[in-house]
Order: C-alpha cells, then structure tokens, then sequence
C-alpha cells in the first residue's frame, strides 16, 4: 500500500511547528503505526486516478439489464436482498476498479464550504453500477433543494447529511420539516404511492402484503400520532474531531454539528398492530427486520438498508408506521410513502421507504447493524476497530447542547447570561429537570420550567368509523 510506507520526515523547524506541539493542526502529521516492532509513518495515499479492469466488468454484463428498474413506479430503487447473485455482480463491478480514497479529517482540515462535502466515493459507486442507479446522486440532489431550507448546512452531498444552522435548531419546540436534520445512506428513490405496496413476512403466522390503502383503513388499524425526537447517533461529532485526531471519515463520520436532532408530529399506525393482524409473531420470533429501499455500499458490498428493532419494543407501541410529519404528507427525502419511527432509538432504526418488515429470532446481520453504529470502549481507535468488538447502539444516551451563546464566543453581561439550547433524556423519555452551569460545572441552576418548551402529548390512539 503506497500510503503506508517508511519515512524520515520530521515536523521539526517548520514555521507551524508550535501549533503541531499544541494540537492546532493534527491534520498536518502522519500517522503512526506502532502495531508492529518499528513505528511506521503513514501519510495520505495519493491520487491515482480510476484504473479499470475493462474486461472484468465487462463480462459481469450490461449493467443496463442487470440493475434496470424493476417495479413500475419505483425510481432510484434496486432490489438486493433477494438477489445474491446480483449483489456478487455489483461487487465484482466495484471490485474489478479503483477509486478515490475519500478524504480523511485526519489528513485535512474541513471544508469551509456548503455542501462540506460532495461525497464523490458514493458517487462513484453508483455511477459505477450504473442502470437504475445512475441518475440517482443528481436526482437526489434536486429533491434535497426542493424539499430542504435554504439555509440548511449540506454536510454531505450524497448520500444526504444536512442539518439546520445553530439559531434555527431551536427557534420551535416543534421542527419545521424543511429544517429537520436528514442522515441518509443512500439516494432517495422516487415511489408512486398508488404502486406501492409493504410485504410483512419471516415468523408470523400469516405473512401479509399490504398497500397504502390498506393501511389507511382506520376500520382495520386505530391511527397513532406521537410527537417524536430523533437524534443521529453521529450528533455533535465536531466536537470529536476537533479534540481527538484521526476521529472522522467522510460518510460514517460526517462532521455533524448539535443540529442532527429534530422532533415532529408523525402520524401513521403501530406495528403492533400489523403484526396481530398477521396472526402474531411465531417460533419464538423476537426481533422485527425492517428493509430501506435505497442502495446501501459498505466495502464495496452492495444492499437495500437493513436494520432490526425488538420484538419488545413493538410491543410497547413504539414503533410506528408513519405516512404523515408535522400535519402534511411525508416528504420524499423522509421516506415517502412510509417510514418507520422507532421511538427514542437512534435514527438510523427510523428505516426511510420502507417496503418489507420481517420477523426474526435473532437481529439482523446486515451491515448497517452488525458494522456500524457500534458502542467501542475508550481506548480503541478508528484504526483498530474490529466490528465483533463492539455493542449495537439502540437507546440514545442523555444529551444537551448549547445553541447560543456560540462556542467560544465573548459575552459581555451584568449577571445574567441569556441562553438557548435542546436537551434530550434518552429512550423517548421527556425530561423532567434542564439545568445549567456557567463555570464548567462547578455549581449548577435550574431552568425555570415556564422557560422549557411544554412537554409532548405523547403517544394518542384515534379509531373512527368507516
């Protein structure tokens, strides 16, 4: 591997030499590799360009016919997980090429821009793959500009990062849509409702399909609406990058800001309902797998996004199928037709464009699950990450976050500083108690409770005749 290769280079009697001893510019130095007898400097590997193996992709087939549109009404959407063989070919298609090594928070300072970053390697990969997926990096990014705030801040291009500025965090108990932060893992498919259709099977007693309409049939299942937090797991990891070198790559570890939570009013049905109305779940079935239709890429291994819930949080009615946020139809870029909210999780079990709910015995192995979004302890790096070491992350932990006044920012006062700012108690629980400090938590006050937003309804179950 070029990038990693012995070298003498030394920081020494560089003009910048203080602010490296300081931590001031970690991008600036090597990595060092100390796993063997002799440390190893590596630098960022250079660019080399896409060499291709012509003739390897060439007879994997037209690409055209292999990954063409498969449902009338589905656009940007190719079946995988149904299709081993298709996977293998896609594979075999990333595999046979080489692309630009996506840019590393380690060996660069971030991007004063917006978007912070375009996502040239998820690009690249769909562009490599080609037939349905080929348009889809251009076609998502004109429904994030139709669909998103002017000022949202673009972390990352495609697939989707985007979070609103600090003010308008905020600004409303409830997030406007157009402001609600996005973490997306692949394109946004296009699904005519009138041509969709969700299939629940696995270990129910009587695996159903179900359209919309069928849904919808308040004579069948009573309506749900809840107002709902959700919060990225990745929620201020700025924060990490700027105190730990070497803690950010360009998709798993977008540089997301406070700004990757929202809350909104969804309205939709309870899987648990869907499930009874299958018969119930059979064979000691205790997880639920819920299926993405966009095309997720992890290691040059392609597949729709798959995650999976318990079975016991369903029973408690906190998993909902939702069609509606904030009192209007959900937008495409959060998953129209339907969507899953998985309440007080982290967002990536909110499963966007869902289309197939599938019970298990044990939780998913899909990648999204079993590789990433993992607890590891404090003392392993990035660079020595192993997935089998790590602990699923389902409930979100207690956070909070100052909005204003802006970090490191002087304030001049007479006693009083005025403050604003979110705080989240973890588990969809609302808290009880905000409290904040003012000399780095040495003594603490209590925010008066008429100056915290009011505390949510909750979850309201509404049957009405047909």
């Amino acid at each position: 591997m070029e990038s990693r290769r012995r070298s003498s280079l030394s920081a020494l009697d560089r003009p910048d030499q203080w602010m490296l001893e300081q931590g001031m510019a970690g991008h600036e130095l090597p990595i060092l590799d100390q796993s063997g007898k002799t440390t190893i400097k590596i630098f960022p590997p250079k660019p080399s360009g896409v060499v291709k193996d012509k003739k390897a992709i060439q007879a994997v087939g037209n690409r055209d016919k292999l990954f063409a549109r498969e449902r009338e009404g589905w656009v940007g959407y190719v079946e995988w997980e149904n299709y081993p063989n298709k996977k293998a070919k896609a594979h075999k298609i990333l595999t046979s090429q080489t692309f630009e090594p996506c840019p590393d928070f380690q060996w660069g300072p971030i991007p004063g821009t917006n978007p912070v970053l375009p996502g040239n390697d998820f690009k690249a990969w769909h562009a490599a793959i080609g037939g349905e997926l080929a348009p889809v990096a251009d076609d998502s990014w004109k429904t994030v500009l139709k669909e998103k705030h002017p000022e949202m801040l673009h972390l990352l291009q495609f697939p989707y990062n985007g979070e609103p500025p600090k003010r308008l965090v905020a600004a409303k108990a409830v997030t406007p849509t157009s402001l609600h932060f996005v973490r997306n893992h692949g394109g946004i498919p296009i699904i005519d409702e009138d041509k969709f259709d969700l299939k629940l099977d696995g270990l129910v007693k009587s695996p159903k399909t179900y359209t919309m309409k069928d849904l919808m049939d308040e004579s069948r299942f009573p309506r749900v609406e809840a107002t709902v937090t959700i919060q990225c797991s990745g929620t201020r990891r700025i924060e990490q990058i700027a105190l730990y070198a070497g803690q950010g790559d360009e998709v798993p570890q977008a540089p997301w800001a406070e700004g990757a939570i929202g809350t909104a009013r969804y309205k939709g049905i309870s899987l648990k309902k869907l499930i009874k109305d299958c018969g119930g779940l059979v064979d000691d079935a205790k997880h639920l797998e819920l299926y993405g239709a966009e095309t997720y890429v992890k290691d040059l291994e392609v597949g729709n996004y798959v995650v999976s819930v318990p079975w016991s949080k369903v029973k408690a009615n906190e998993v909902i199928l939702a069609w509606e946020m904030n009192g209007e139809v959900l937008p495409k870029i959060h998953g129209y037709p339907l969507r899953a909210v998985v309440m007080g999780y982290i967002g990536a079990r909110s499963v966007k464009w869902l289309y197939r709910i599938k019970a298990l015995k044990n939780p998913t192995l899909a990648p999204v699950q079993s590789r990433e979004y993992l607890y590891f302890n404090q003392q392993v790096g990035k660079y020595n990450v192993r997935p089998i070491d790590g602990i699923q992350i389902q409930e979100m932990p207690v956070s909070s976050a100052i909005m204003s006044p802006w970090t490191k920012q002087v304030i001049m006062h007479d006693g009083k500083i005025h403050c604003k700012g979110w705080a989240y108690s973890g588990g969809g629980r609302w808290p009880e108690r905000v409290e904040l400090s003012a000399d780095g938590g040495f003594s603490w006050y209590a925010v008066p409770e008429e100056q915290l937003s009011k505390k949510g309804a909750g979850i309201i179950l509404s049957t009405h005749s047909p």
